[in-house]
């Protein structure tokens, strides 16, 4: 092998504090490339998670966070990553482009090999536009001035929750009533919800970058989110509101009072997170006076071509959603917990 030439190793726990290092360095590095996220994919839900190094020489040149997500209900993924918006190679065209032909490889055999980038890639990959991400410019250290700016509808509300007595509180104590929430909600869609240890073990990982708030009537939790920081913006990236509550419009003071923070603690950008272009859920992202942001994802077909992870939309998950908003909450919360985890 030349002297200079690009060699793909697979990472060890010897090699967290350089791959942290690289990712804090790199203009494009996130939280969510980060190493402790490795830690709750194994330890959550004993993925196997290959991330690959690109070295020259001694010099680390770019990496790949990798996830396997094996299920004999849905399939084989290899995805970068799963369960958020955000992964994919960071480093040196070179790099990139010989970090993902590692991970076509690595994926032969599965449905899909999906690299979920917030920027383009030099990658042979096929690109796709399956979502994108829906971002709010604030006004850092200045809620008043981010707040003026929303429409008098809007804005009457967020007040609302005031008047009707909502009180948000943050921090990590409130996850047990964050995931109660959560867990209800989902049901409610028709789709399986990540486990309350999921969110505890990702909160102690990232520490301060994790926030979790939730809305609270009385001792009644009624709305909860789980934002991350990242860099200089923070995406609210679980978030939910019990239907029972919704004359009251509990989502609306959870989501003003996540942006309140933001703003306070000077962060640029409020992320609202990943949707499907024209859906209710972009909808409702949109009236912040909010801007739309593609995201640039990669796919290559394995064993049964390019596509996507289960769409509730389509055939028989279609009808498995109608069923699962139907099960009591005593049996979806924890078998949600395990269906979950082969859902990329």
């Amino acid at each position: 092998m030349p002297e200079h030439s690009l060699r793909i190793a697979e990472a060890t726990e010897a090699n967290a504090g350089a791959w942290n290092h690289f990712v804090e360095q790199h203009p494009h590095g996130s939280t969510f490339h980060r190493w402790e996220w490795r830690g709750v994919y194994r330890e959550v839900y004993r993925h196997e998670a290959p991330y690959l190094l690109a070295w020259r020489g001694d010099a680390l040149e770019g990496v790949l966070p990798l996830v396997r997500v094996k299920s004999l209900v849905f399939g084989h993924y290899l995805v970068s990553l799963p369960f958020v918006s955000y992964g994919g190679p960071l480093g040196s065209n070179e790099a990139q482009r010989a970090l993902t032909a590692r991970a076509a490889q690595l994926g032969q055999g599965a449905k899909l090999v999906e690299l979920r980038s917030r920027v383009p890639l030099d990658t042979v990959l096929t690109p796709v536009q399956r979502k994108i991400t829906v971002l709010l410019d604030l006004v850092p250290n200045d809620y008043d001035a981010t707040f003026k700016r929303f429409d008098s509808k809007l804005r009457s509300q967020v007040r609302r929750g005031d008047k009707e007595g909502i009180v948000v509180k943050f921090g990590r104590e409130h996850a047990a009533a964050y995931h109660r929430v959560f867990a209800e909600h989902m049901r409610d869609l028709g789709s399986p919800a990540h486990g309350l240890h999921f969110f505890e073990r990702l909160a102690d990982a990232l520490g301060d970058r994790a926030w979790i708030g939730v809305a609270y009537l009385g001792s009644e939790p009624v709305a909860a989110g789980f934002a991350i920081e990242n860099g200089t913006e923070v995406e609210i990236s679980w978030a939910s509101a019990l239907r029972r509550y919704q004359k009251i419009s509990p989502n609306m003071a959870l989501y003003g009072a996540f942006i309140r923070r933001a703003c306070e603690q000077g962060f640029q950008v409020f992320n609202f997170g990943r949707c499907t272009e024209g859906s209710g859920t972009h909808k409702f992202k949109k009236q912040w006076g909010s801007r739309d942001e593609a995201l640039p994802w990669y796919q290559a077909g394995g064993a049964e071509g390019a596509g996507g992870p289960p769409n509730p939309d389509q055939g028989a998950y279609a009808k498995a959603v109608k069923i699962w908003q139907r099960l009591p909450m005593g049996l979806t919360t924890p078998l949600g917990a395990r269906l979950i985890a082969g859902i990329p």
